[in-house]
């Protein structure tokens, strides 16, 4: 349990440290570029892990410099989509991102796990690094038909870095942002990594029911996107944004309540569905108010804040967990992520003032 966690710590630690640094690089240097040299990175890192598989050390090591790559990659994405695809699309285009990356974990967690037991692990993570490496492939035939313009932010490095971080502090609508994705990051960091002991301590099913509870997530998840495409096109309705926190929330309050399977089932759905829309709608909204010179900075301050909650979540909720029991767990989880909702609509119901990071 303990080497397991440590994996996980050494996959945040990257985000804690890097944020700020990748932020910067992904505003000045071509985004594509950062994209190509980070698969590249996690294509030798991965290469050379089962080398190294006897080394406890070595493979912490790994995990560090894969997440390193994570750190630098997520923030680029998401700042070039805007450049391949007009703002009304934007809610489609993340919703095809999102949908895919979904529809590939369901599909391949499994036949990975086969991969293991008839061939072992060396041959996939092989395989592994060789999809980091095909993608790689495939960003060098895109097309970027737009540049970012250079930030025209004069001083030091240290300056700009700074300067990117504050957006998220002084600009009203990534204030309102910034607070939901950390309340939701406090809520789902122990919420989602202890739902295995929910559905052994208080829903009372085995390794079965679990997988169908995780099952159940994944076809929300899958849903959700799809059902989003039809509803609107409009990134900038925040209403989209935040009642995903509101359901999200709901549901934590009812599987803590009751301690039916069928009831948990419906309800991790609900969840899925509602952490996949409210991540595209999320995307969408910074993608379209955010201008291009910052998005890197403000895309990697959110991953920050993300991963900043979700470690104090994990130790917060194991420890609570233990001394109250699962279900406090969950209550106090469904109430933070209400409270990001209402606190969202809230912020954003009212007319907001010309932000900095998108005159008008």
């Amino acid at each position: 349990g303990l080497g397991t966690a440590g994996v996980v710590i050494a996959e945040i630690l990257p985000v804690l440290l890097l944020a700020p640094v990748a932020g910067e690089l992904v505003d000045r240097l071509p985004r594509r570029a950062v994209m190509i040299a980070a698969d590249l990175w996690r294509a030798a890192l991965m290469a050379l892990l089962p080398l190294v598989d006897s080394s406890v050390v070595a493979v912490y090591a790994v995990a560090f410099g894969l997440s390193v790559g994570s750190v630098f990659f997520n923030p680029a994405a998401g700042s070039l989509v805007p450049a391949l695809v007009e703002e009304r699309q934007l809610v489609a285009a993340n919703s095809g991102i999102w949908t895919a990356a979904v529809l590939a974990q369901i599909v391949l967690a499994p036949a990975a796990g086969g991969v293991v037991a008839l061939l072992g692990a060396t041959p996939a993570f092989l395989l592994n690094a060789a999809t980091y490496a095909v993608s790689a492939q495939l960003l060098l035939g895109l097309r970027v038909p737009t540049v970012p313009a250079p930030t025209g932010t004069t001083g030091s490095w240290a300056g700009r870095v700074r300067e990117g971080m504050s957006l998220l502090v002084t600009d009203r609508l990534l204030r309102i942002l910034a607070a939901g994705q950390l309340l939701a990051a406090l809520s789902a960091g122990a919420t989602s990594a202890l739902l295995v002991v929910l559905a052994e301590r208080h829903l009372e099913v085995g390794a079965e029911g679990f997988g169908l509870l995780i099952g159940a997530i994944g076809i929300g998840a899958a849903i959700g996107p799809l059902l989003l495409t039809r509803l609107t096109d409009n990134p900038r309705r925040p209403g989209f944004v935040f009642g995903p926190y509101l359901l999200r929330g709901v549901v934590d309050l009812v599987v803590a309540t009751f301690s039916s399977l069928p009831t948990a089932l419906a309800a991790m759905a609900a969840y899925g569905l509602g952490t996949s829309t409210g991540a595209v709608t999320f995307n969408s909204l910074l993608q379209a108010e955010v201008p291009p010179q910052l998005r890197g900075r403000v895309f990697a301050g959110m991953d920050l804040l993300w991963q900043s909650g979700r470690l104090l979540s994990l130790a917060g909720g194991g420890l609570l967990a233990d001394t109250i029991g699962i279900r406090a767990v969950y209550y106090l989880g469904g109430a933070l992520l209400l409270l990001a909702g209402t606190l969202g609509l809230a912020g954003l119901s009212r007319s907001r003032p010309a932000s900095a990071t998108s005159p008008r």
